[in-house]
C-alpha cells in the first residue's frame, strides 16, 4: 500500500519541491522523511494556520474520521521524549533523527506495546497520569517504517486526526513539514476575501486606529478592488488582508504560506510561514488586527509590524510595512499570496496622495506605558505590574473601578481594555474587602467579569494572580469541593465482566488540580479526558479476582477535596 501511495504522490512531491526551493529561506532534505500514515494525505489543518492565541505548529492529517490507524516512524532515530497530558497534545511522542531534526506526534490513541509499557511503568513509579520525560538514545531506537503508535483523539483534539510536526532539534523551532517533501496534492490558489487600509498617522496601532474596508473580486488568482480604482490617502498608512487557502485533497479552509506586499514593484513587507519559535506564537495577536478579531471575528492579517512583535516570520520590511507618500504620483501596490505548493494569487490596487483625504482620531487619554519597559500602576486597592516585552506597542493605560459584584469580596477593577493583547502575562494584586474572613483567605482567587477563574493566592494583604489578558477582575472565593459521579460502578457491584471503572468529575470554579485513585490502598492509574470530563481506570493484573475497595480523591485548585469509597467484586 505504501508503494502505491508513494507513486500517487510522486508528481506532487516533485512540483512542490521546485516551488519550495523558491519560497523557503533554507534548504531541507526532500526525500529523508516518509509520511507518518499509509493513506492518501488530506489535511484538517495546515502549518501556521490561525488559531486562538497561537499559530498551528504542524500538519493535522485526517484519519478517515476514525481512530486506530497505524502511525509510522518517518525515518530512523530514537524516541527522545514521551508525554501524556489531559489536554494539549494528549498522548504524544517525540523522535530525534540523526539529520538534526525531530518529529512529533500528538493526540495518539495508544503507543506500540514496548513504548506503552515504559510509559505505564513511569506513571506507576511517580504515581501520576500526566507525565513528561526524556529517554536516552539507546532506550527505544526506531527504524523508518516501524509502527510507533496508533492515531487517536486524545488531549484537546476536536476529532480523530494525527498532529504531526518537524522541529529543529537544536533550536526547537517548528518547521513546515511540507518543505521536507511530505506533499499534499494542491493545485488550488489561495483566496483573497478583502483588504483594509489603516490610518496609523504615526501613532501606535490600537483599537482606535481608523481603518477602511475594501471589497475585492476576482478569479483564477487575480483580484482587484470593487471600489474606486485609486485610493486617496494622506499621512502614514498600513494595510491588512483577509486570505485563506485550501488544497486539492480537502475542503477545509487552511492558512496560507506567504504574504508579500509590494509598492511600485519593491517589497515593503512579507511574512513566510517557514518556521517559528513556540514562545513567539502568541504574537499572532499582534500579527492580526486583534480588536477586529474580538469584535467581529474577522482574521485580518496586518501587513505592518508592531515594534514589540517578536515573530521572525517577517522579511524585507521597509519602515515596518508602513507607507507615507507625499508626492502627487499614482503608486501601484500588489499583494502576492502563496500556498506552500507555490500556487499564487494577486491583488492589485493603486493609491495617491490627497491632502484632503484625512482621517484622524483624538489621541487617547491615559498613562503612557512603553512597550519596551517595565510598567506599573497602583492604587490603595489594586496593583498592576507589566514586564517589558509583554506589550506589542506603546499604550495609554486606563483604569477604572465599579461596585462589588454579587458574591464578590472586592470592587470590580477594570484593567485597560480587552481589545489590546498581552504577549505572556502580568501580575495583578487586588485587595479584598474587610468582610472576607481571615479563615477564607486561602480560598480566595481572582475571577473575571464572566466568572472565569484567573487563579491567585494571598500575598501580603492582597490576592495576587498572573493574568494573561486585560479585562475586569474581582476577588471571589471557592469553598465548593469537586463533584464525582460514578458511571459504571456502585457499592457491592460485581465488575468481573467489565474492563474499566468509569466516573465523571467536575469543579465549579477554580478547576481540577489532582485526582488519586487506589484499589485496596494501592495507587492505580486513573486516566482523564477533559473533553468529556471522564475519568477511568483499566483493570490489569494488579486487581485479581475477589473483593476490593476502590477509593478516589479529587482536589481543586483551592484544596477543596471530594472522596468516594466503593466496595466491588472482580
Amino acid at each position: 500500500m505504501y508503494k502505491a501511495f508513494l507513486s500517487i504522490l510522486a508528481l506532487f512531491t516533485f512540483t512542490n519541491a521546485l516551488a519550495q526551493e523558491m519560497i523557503s529561506g533554507k534548504t531541507y532534505p526532500k526525500d529523508y522523511f516518509r509520511p507518518p500514515l499509509d493513506i492518501a494525505p488530506a489535511l484538517a489543518a495546515s502549518f501556521g494556520e490561525i488559531r486562538s492565541n497561537h499559530f498551528h505548529s504542524g500538519l493535522d492529517f485526517r484519519t478517515l474520521q476514525r481512530e486506530g490507524l497505524p502511525v509510522y516512524a518517518p525515518a530512523d532515530g530514537y524516541i527522545s521524549r514521551l508525554r501524556i497530558q489531559s489536554g494539549g497534545g494528549g498522548n504524544a511522542l517525540y523522535i530525534t533523527h540523526p539529520n538534526g531534526f525531530s518529529t512529533v506526534y500528538m493526540h495518539l490513541q495508544r503507543y506500540s506495546p514496548r513504548i506503552a509499557q515504559i510509559v505505564k511503568n513511569y506513571q506507576y513509579r511517580i504515581q501520576a497520569f500526566e507525565v513528561d520525560f526524556p529517554l536516552l538514545p539507546i532506550e527505544i531506537p526506531v527504524k523508518k517504517g516501524e509502527i510507533i503508535a496508533w492515531s487517536g483523539n486524545s488531549g484537546s483534539s476536536g476529532g480523530p486526526h494525527l498532529h504531526f510536526e518537524i522541529r529543529d532539534t537544536n533550536t526547537q523551532e517548528t518547521i513546515n513539514p511540507q518543505l521536507f517533501g511530505i506533499a499534499v496534492p494542491d493545485k488550488i490558489k489561495p483566496v483573497i476575501n478583502g483588504m483594509y487600509v489603516y490610518r496609523t498617522n504615526g501613532q501606535p496601532f490600537s483599537e482606535k486606529t481608523p481603518k477602511q474596508y475594501y471589497q475585492v473580486s476576482g478569479n483564477e488568482g487575480n483580484y482587484t478592488l470593487n471600489q474606486s480604482p485609486v485610493i486617496n490617502l494622506s499621512g502614514e498608512v498600513g494595510f491588512g488582508i483577509i486570505t485563506t487557502d485550501r488544497n486539492s485533497a480537502s475542503a477545509n479552509q487552511n492558512g496560507v504560506y506567504s504574504i508579500e506586499l509590494q509598492l511600485d514593484n519593491k517589497t515593503i513587507y512579507s511574512s513566510v510561514w517557514e518556521r517559528f519559535f513556540f514562545d513567539h506564537s502568541k504574537a499572532i495577536n499582534s500579527h492580526l488586527d486583534y480588536p477586529a478579531l474580538l469584535t467581529s471575528g474577522k482574521n485580518i492579517q496586518k501587513s505592518f509590524v508592531e515594534p514589540g512583535n517578536p515573530l521572525k516570520l517577517y522579511k524585507n520590511l521597509v519602515n515596518a510595512g508602513l507607507i507615507d507618500i507625499k508626492d502627487e504620483q499614482i503608486h501601484n501596490l500588489q499583494y502576492t499570496v502563496k500556498d506552500v505548493a507555490g500556487n499564487a494569487s494577486f491583488l492589485n490596487f493603486k493609491i495617491k496622495f490627497n491632502p484632503q483625504a484625512v482621517l484622524t482620531v483624538k489621541e487617547p487619554a491615559g498613562i503612557p506605558f512603553p512597550y519596551n519597559k517595565d510598567n506599573e500602576f497602583k492604587t490603595d486597592e489594586v496593583k498592576v505590574s507589566i514586564p517589558k516585552s509583554n506589550l506589542y506597542s506603546d499604550i495609554k493605560f486606563v483604569y477604572s473601578v465599579s461596585a462589588k459584584p454579587l458574591g464578590g469580596f472586592s470592587a470590580l477593577h477594570h484593567i485597560h481594555t480587552t481589545l489590546i493583547p498581552i504577549h505572556s502575562s502580568y501580575n495583578l494584586w487586588i485587595k479584598p474587602n474587610a468582610d472576607l474572613p481571615a479563615t477564607l483567605l486561602s480560598k480566595a482567587l481572582i475571577i473575571d467579569n464572566r466568572g472565569v477563574s484567573q487563579g491567585g493566592s494571598y500575598d501580603n494583604g492582597y490576592i495576587k494572580a498572573g493574568i494573561r489578558s486585560f479585562g475586569s477582575f474581582y476577588v471571589a472565593i471557592d469553598t465548593v469541593a469537586p463533584k464525582i459521579t460514578p458511571v459504571n460502578i456502585t457499592e457491592g457491584k460485581n465488575m468481573a465482566g467489565l474492563s474499566k471503572i468509569i466516573l465523571k468529575i467536575s469543579d465549579n470554579l477554580s478547576g481540577i488540580r489532582s485526582f488519586t485513585g487506589t484499589i485496596d490502598g494501592q495507587w492505580v492509574l486513573m486516566e482523564f479526558d477533559p473533553k468529556t470530563a471522564t475519568l477511568w481506570h483499566t483493570f490489569d493484573e494488579r486487581t485479581p479476582p475477589g473483593k476490593h475497595v476502590f477509593n478516589l480523591m479529587v482536589s481543586d485548585m483551592k484544596s477543596n477535596t471530594k472522596t468516594v469509597n466503593i466496595n466491588f467484586y472482580k
